[in-house]
């Protein structure tokens, strides 16, 4: 048997069973894979026992195709009685997008779920197809998801990451430790306007390859502190808006960023009014061409830390506004510690 029909055997011993009757379960398995140039869906019970049976089919057989066909895995709950747009993926590079509907309670029923089972904390696994490569806006706008966990994330071809959690408003859990960041090369508007998450865990990301980071962390109206101090930006060319009104925040540790290559860092902390103390010794700005209201309402600001040397705003066209708003201590420190720095810089709005 050559190794298109074993696959083929394989798909064809999973299949969707319409009827379990007196199966409960909170838990819906996604399967999306491409094969022979057409999409299908899978769609399955929670893996146990009693699935096993009516499905007929071994867990040998379910791994290996999990492993080798569908290897990132997520668990998704969304908030209590919401049924609108629940998921989209990214189909292929056309930006073509296969849609998951959870439109009302009995369509919910009907199509997901035994008729007994309580939706009303529903529990998802969703495992995404190998080739794809882009994870952009893979959640946008999914307003009414609570909780989001990345078990398994085996696969290092994920290039773009922009917009993937934008408008995220009730999250308030996101789990990346399983994230594989390796050869993303953008985070644009990553975590725009999760304004419910209060903590967010990016210990383990690899930046190395990532180009953009602007409007990154926008609106995260939410988080109290973040800890950047792994990420490698050497590769970054902008950071414009990246922490725009994080409201609440009081620290952030940005003191291992590498900016040689950065041009634009235009209302980068602005109005993080929160925000207490920064560190930007390490900030190298000769490449930097806009600065305008870089530090603008930071009104909590009672410690900068620049280089005098390394600080550089010779080629900066755009400063208006970069202390707009902040404390007149700060305003007078950094008159004295940047060269050449022009008065519009702090000029109030």
């Amino acid at each position: 048997m050559n190794s298109e029909s074993s696959k083929r055997e394989e798909k064809e011993q999973i299949k969707l069973v319409n009827k379990l009757e007196n199966i409960k379960s909170q838990y819906i398995v996604i399967e999306i894979f491409k094969y022979m140039h057409h999409w299908k869906s899978l769609e399955l019970i929670k893996y146990n026992k009693k699935t096993q049976n009516r499905l007929n089919i071994s867990i040998k057989t379910y791994k290996k195709f999990s492993q080798e066909l569908t290897p990132i895995e997520i668990e998704v709950i969304p908030a209590e009685n919401v049924y609108c747009k629940f998921i989209h993926f990214l189909k292929d590079e056309d930006k073509q997008y296969y849609h998951i509907y959870f439109n009302n309670k009995e369509e919910t029923k009907r199509n997901y779920l035994n008729k007994n089972d309580d939706i009303t904390n529903i529990k998802i696994k969703i495992i995404i197809d190998p080739q794809v490569k882009s994870f952009e806006k893979l959640f946008k706008y999914c307003k009414n998801i609570i909780s989001i966990n990345f078990i398994k994330f085996y696969r290092n071809n994920i290039t773009n990451m922009n917009e993937m959690f934008s408008g995220c408003e009730l999250l308030n859990n996101l789990n990346l430790s399983s994230f594989n960041t390796e050869n993303v090369i953008d985070m644009n508007n990553m975590f725009n306007n999760c304004s419910s998450l209060s903590e967010l865990n990016l210990s383990n990301f690899n930046t190395k390859n990532v180009l953009y980071m602007n409007d990154m962390f926008i609106d995260c109206t939410s988080l109290k502190e973040l800890d950047l101090s792994n990420f490698n930006t050497e590769n970054v060319i902008d950071m414009n808006d990246m922490f725009l009104r994080c409201s609440t925040i009081k620290k952030i540790n940005v003191s291992n960023f590498n900016t040689n290559k950065v041009t634009n860092m235009r209302g980068m902390f602005c109005r993080c009014s929160s925000l207490e103390e920064l560190d930007l010794f390490n900030f190298n700005t000769n490449n930097v061409i806009n600065m305008g209201s870089m530090f603008g309402a930071c009104s909590s600001l009672k410690k900068l830390n620049i280089s005098s040397s390394n600080f550089n705003v010779d080629n900066v066209s755009e400063i208006y506004f970069m202390f707009s708003n902040c404390p007149e201590e700060i305003k007078r420190k950094m008159k004295e510690n940047i060269k050449n720095i022009k008065d519009e810089a702090f000029a109030d709005m």
